[in-house]
């Protein structure tokens, strides 16, 4: 779960606690009762077995559900020479090259041969390198990884 992700919060037998939230871009959720609860970085398991918790104190023997309705918090970006460029969600494994289709392709003066990968890893900043031109004609695929929530990709 994370920022932006749309949850549906079921409690069984009670209709007053049963509602849909976003998870606000601090991670957190608002309910009835509980006020405040932390939801980014939890899978829905430990959402729920949280949630328990937290009602025990108002409801008696609480059975809550926790519901993911749209996955928002997993984007990559494209920007650059591409037909449309700005945030795309990652809703499964996706490569590079797949992501520059999905944007519309490269646009007429692209420099296909020095696209950038921009990725946050263990807090720094790392770039790899893609030569479109390689990957498509089959030579050094390696270079066409799968991008990871966040990554963004410069076409110059």
């Amino acid at each position: 779960i994370g920022p932006d992700d749309v949850l549906s919060i079921v409690y069984w037998r009670d209709k007053d606690m049963t509602t849909d939230v976003q998870v606000r871009p601090d991670g957190r959720i608002s309910l009835s009762l509980l006020n405040d609860v932390t939801a980014a970085g939890l899978t829905p398991d430990q959402l729920r077995d949280r949630l328990t918790e937290e009602s025990k104190k108002y409801i008696e023997d609480p059975n809550i559900t926790v519901i993911v309705k749209t996955i928002n918090s997993r984007k990559v970006f494209i920007t650059g020479q591409v037909a449309k460029q700005g945030p795309y969600p990652l809703t499964g494994p996706t490569t590079a090259v797949q992501l520059i289709a999905l944007a519309g392709g490269l646009a007429e003066y692209a420099n296909s041969k020095n696209i950038v990968i921009l990725r946050t890893e263990n807090g720094r900043q790392v770039s790899y390198k893609l030569n479109y031109k390689e990957v498509v004609s089959g030579k050094k695929l390696a270079q066409n990884i799968e991008l990871k929530p966040g990554d963004t990709i410069v076409v110059p």
